[in-house]
């Protein structure tokens, strides 16, 4: 198949054209390249990326509505992974109209032109940051998503309903992602895990709000991969018994479906910063600081009907996860 990825040269971006490629799909994978992070860190995902055989690359931006518009033409995908955006929660405090260009302007150019291309199904990153002020654990995708925290979690519950939308209207099949915590070699430096590691090794004190007291889903990069290359070749349908009053908010009458993909096992900030500590043998200074606007709690991910549906399996433990991150990180960095 001819698959579309958008924001290939990000963490799950690059991770995910791989795997497709190996396993003999045509990839196609576009990204801005935009300076929200180091650039050096996508110049080098590409770097392996462009060694393969079966994956071409294109720099464009996703809100570029013309440039979308021909790439689609001029490729005819069979299916669309679309995991640009404009990532993190506090830097939509600081720039919220990044937000909206990229994950509003940019979603709806990607919905266009997979309705006016026939595109066979699109997958979408969502995120586990729509669940807000929800206090109910695990999260699950049943549950309502009604009180986003920040911009950045209100622009992701927004792609959900757009996506819904052009489901019911056009018939397109679209998937949502909702991601908990992704982590791993060659990942985002703005994630607490990675600049604590810079700080660490650096002797940098680190921050960590809510005194330690918050607890994330942490899910390994491979783990996630396998994941959506899965639900890709999952295509929803049409239930035509579905009914908004007693009906799975995750699903619809209309070829739509959400997603929880994290491992359902959340770990306390103090505990994973003490594994991280373990990992590279070095205690942290630490400075215990209060919550910070945007944060939620805690995110825990219910994925029964995610492991029921594709055999979602995560199996990369915390420590052995953070051991591979930590060794990348040294030979990266000159560590």
């Amino acid at each position: 198949m001819k698959i579309l990825v958008t924001g290939a040269a990000g963490f799950i971006g690059a991770f995910t054209s791989k795997q497709l490629v190996e396993g003999g799909h045509e990839v196609v994978g576009i990204d801005n390249l935009n300076d929200y992070y180091d650039v050096n860190l996508k110049h080098g995902r590409l770097g392996w990326l462009n060694d393969l055989d079966g994956f071409v690359f294109r720099e464009l931006d996703v809100a570029d509505t013309a440039g979308i518009n021909q790439l689609f033409s001029d490729f005819k995908f069979d299916r669309v992974i679309h995991l640009a955006a404009q990532a993190g929660v506090r830097y939509s405090l600081q720039n919220p109209q990044a937000y909206i260009q990229s994950n509003l302007v940019g979603f709806g150019n990607i919905l266009e032109a997979c309705r006016h291309n026939k595109v066979e199904h699109l997958v979408y990153a969502s995120s586990s940051s729509v669940y807000g002020m929800n206090s109910k654990m695990p999260y699950a995708t049943s549950d309502r998503v009604d009180h986003p925290v920040s911009l950045y979690a209100a622009s992701k519950k927004s792609n959900e309903l757009m996506a819904h939308s052009y489901s019911h209207l056009y018939g397109l099949p679209t998937t949502g992602l909702r991601f908990f915590t992704v982590y791993g070699p060659w990942g985002r430096p703005d994630m607490a895990y990675f600049s604590f590691t810079q700080k660490i090794t650096k002797g940098e004190t680190i921050d960590i709000y809510n005194f330690g007291k918050m607890r994330r889903d942490f899910t390994y990069v491979d783990d996630i991969v396998s994941g959506v290359v899965k639900v890709m070749d999952r295509i929803p349908e049409k239930n035509d018994e579905w009914n908004t009053i007693d009906g799975d908010a995750s699903q619809s009458s209309a070829p739509y479906k959400i997603y929880n993909i994290g491992n359902h096992d959340p770990v306390e900030l103090g505990e994973f910063v003490s594994t991280l500590e373990d990992v590279i043998g070095v205690e942290a200074n630490k400075n215990y600081m209060e919550m910070q606007p945007g944060d939620v709690l805690a995110t825990f991910a219910d994925v029964d009907d995610l492991s029921r549906d594709v055999g979602f399996a995560p199996s990369t433990d915390l420590k052995t996860g953070l051991t591979k991150f930590y060794d990348w990180y040294k030979g990266f960095y000159n560590v």
